[in-house]
């Protein structure tokens, strides 16, 4: 009996790592060691500080805008809160020009303050690619929903009008 009892506890253990597995995907982009001491530079929404709610009415907004609030909102019930942009230093300069030709690695980050979660921007050989980190660096990236690395790349690649080369939103300095 106690050695039927050890297969089920292998069974399930095993199922669950398995399962576990499926549903995480890797982030693309390194974790930006130091990014706490990034530039903030100030933006739209860093000038409201937060996402809207997620009972707020948006519909008037623009599409990309929609589309945020909807998927933060995927992220936390109620919405993410608080929200910052960060900028590495050496990225500073392309970001404001908005000319999209950044270095490869990782070069913004929208932090979402109130969940700890890092959503990071990043280039590879001039492309973007994307990252879902906690703060301390942990790869929280899935492989569906709000935090799948596709659907960083289907918002950032469908409003061509309001993201260049990866870098949404508009900088005001």
């Amino acid at each position: 009996m106690r050695h039927i009892s050890i297969y089920v506890f292998l069974f399930v253990f095993c199922g669950l790592f398995i399962g576990t597995s499926q549903v995480q995907a890797q982030s693309e982009v390194k974790f930006p060691k130091g990014w706490e001491k990034w530039s903030k530079p100030s933006t739209p929404l860093t000038g409201i500080g937060a996402l809207p709610g997620c009972d707020a009415d948006v519909s008037k907004l623009p599409a990309i805008y929609r589309e945020t609030v909807s998927t933060y909102c995927g992220v936390k019930a109620g919405g993410p809160g608080k929200v910052e942009i960060l900028v590495k230093p050496k990225a500073l300069k392309t970001f404001r020009s908005r000319n999209g030709k950044f270095t490869d690695g990782a070069n913004m980050v929208l932090h979402l303050i109130d969940l700890k979660v890092l959503f990071v921007s990043g280039h590879k050989k001039g492309k973007p690619v994307y990252g879902v980190f906690l703060e301390d660096g942990k790869d929280i990236a899935a492989k569906e929903g709000p935090l799948a690395l596709s659907t960083c790349t289907t918002c950032h690649t469908g409003y061509k009008s309001f993201c260049v080369n990866g870098q949404c939103g508009r900088s005001t300095k």
